[in-house]
């Protein structure tokens, strides 16, 4: 997604100093860090999380108490402490970070920095889906009590995979240095972090940068919150620190992305229901498993239109080929092709909104990452696992281009980065 001709009007990256945790006061790193929020299974994943370390990054992205507002102020009082006794502590100077992800063959090297949100950021940072005001809501929350970027979210853009120069030069050599942390987390990534501190290198990138704009692959959300914020002190007079947002950025011509689908369960729609809503608007089939053979009918079902995967009831259900007619009533004609028959446009607006009447509220729609654990909360708790099939890199793209956002939680890009390696705290600047 090279720009050239944006000058200072591309993307602005600045060094922070980064809270990190301090070795010798916590068990292992790879004990105290998580996925991204939104990513942790809810209840099994968070009491593992909490449960490998008392100091473990959860405790403060995903604070548990009685209302949203003590679960901030925990977050903001934990925080506090694990910086009043040093398991938490600034580095000492300002630093850009590269961080690096390896597993097997996959490799991902990027920029971690506090990106500059003003002047205002369209056409510059492009999001592809909507978000939930809600949980908008919440997450500016917890930002404004913490006053910290607990977590980068991930953003993308398009350098020269042969480029030895700007920033991939710098990333390059700081490779050669030895790491600031090195650690593996259960999931079998490596991660590594380097700080970026020499004055060349920093303009180097900065020179770099100024020239791209970049696509928002994962936290919709919380660049959602960092806008809001940073208006609300603006407004007040100064958004300073307000004023930049906690980032990973990734060069995807060196380090392309891989995308996944992200997955719905309908609490209240037992699978029975579910299907029997379906007669006459969808063709639909049971497909025996395992889950590999059944996710490849779906691949090859969404080939040809659109179709979905419905799971709970210990079995697989291959709803496609929608009825046309069905699909002109439902779905909003003002948007471009390549929206309309988008397989998350269609879950919403034919089967979640007019065929089974589902509010996409938390009480009756959870948004999970993972195929088997969606499958699993269904089959437990009597609900529909409905599973998507990825959208191509290049579709989110081209929308995004045309300022065309996608139904929230359509895409997962990956892989992420692991949160509580690097912290920015607002009063640091």
């Amino acid at each position: 997604m090279n720009t050239s001709g944006h000058g200072d009007k591309g993307l602005r990256l600045i060094p922070f100093r980064g809270l990190r945790y301090v070795p010798e006061r916590v068990g292992s790193l790879s004990a105290v860090t998580s996925p991204p929020y939104d990513v942790v299974v809810r209840p099994d994943g968070l009491h593992h999380l909490e449960s490998a370390d008392p100091y473990n990054i959860v405790r403060l992205i995903l604070p548990q108490a009685a209302t949203p507002g003590a679960r901030h102020r925990r977050a903001a009082v934990t925080l506090g402490q694990w910086l009043s006794e040093g398991v938490l502590a600034p580095d000492p100077e300002p630093a850009l970070y590269v961080y690096e992800q390896r597993k097997g063959d996959l490799l991902q090297r990027g920029i971690i920095g506090a990106l500059a949100l003003s002047p205002p950021a369209d056409g510059i940072v492009l999001p592809h889906e909507d978000v939930m005001p809600d949980v908008v809501e919440d997450r500016a929350a917890l930002l404004r009590t913490t006053a910290a970027n607990l977590e980068p979210l991930l953003l993308t853009y398009r350098g020269g995979s042969e480029a030895t120069a700007g920033t991939p030069g710098v990333v390059e050599r700081t490779l050669r240095r030895d790491p600031l942390l090195t650690t593996t987390t259960d999931d079998g990534f490596s991660h590594r972090l380097w700080s970026v501190t020499d004055p060349g290198d920093l303009a180097e990138i900065s020179g770099d940068l100024a020239h791209h704009q970049a696509l928002i692959a994962d936290g919709h959300h919380r660049w959602a919150t960092y806008l809001r914020l940073n208006d609300e002190h603006r407004a007040a007079g100064s958004a300073g620190p307000w004023g930049y947002g906690l980032v990973l950025l990734i060069d995807t011509a060196r380090y392309p992305l891989q995308v996944r689908a992200i997955h719905r369960l309908l609490h209240r729609l037992p699978v029975d229901r579910a299907l029997a809503a379906l007669t006459g608007a969808f063709r639909v089939r049971t497909i025996e498993g395992p889950l590999p053979h059944a996710l490849d009918a779906l691949a090859e079902a969404t080939a040809t239109g659109n179709a979905f995967l419905l799971a709970g009831d210990g079995r697989f259900h291959l709803a496609d080929r929608p009825d046309p007619a069905l699909l002109a009533r439902t779905v909003r004609t003002d948007r471009p092709a390549a929206w309309r028959e988008l397989d998350a446009t269609v879950l919403h607006a034919t089967l979640l909104d007019h065929l089974w009447g589902i509010p996409d509220d938390p009480e009756h729609i959870a948004y999970i990452h993972d195929t088997q654990a969606a499958i699993a909360q269904a089959e437990r708790h009597g609900g529909t696992a409905v599973l998507l099939h990825p959208v191509r890199e290049d579709v989110v793209r081209d929308l995004a281009r045309q300022g065309v956002t996608m139904p929230r939680k359509s895409t997962s890009f990956g892989p992420k980065p692991a949160t509580g390696l690097v912290l920015r705290s607002l009063e640091l600047g």
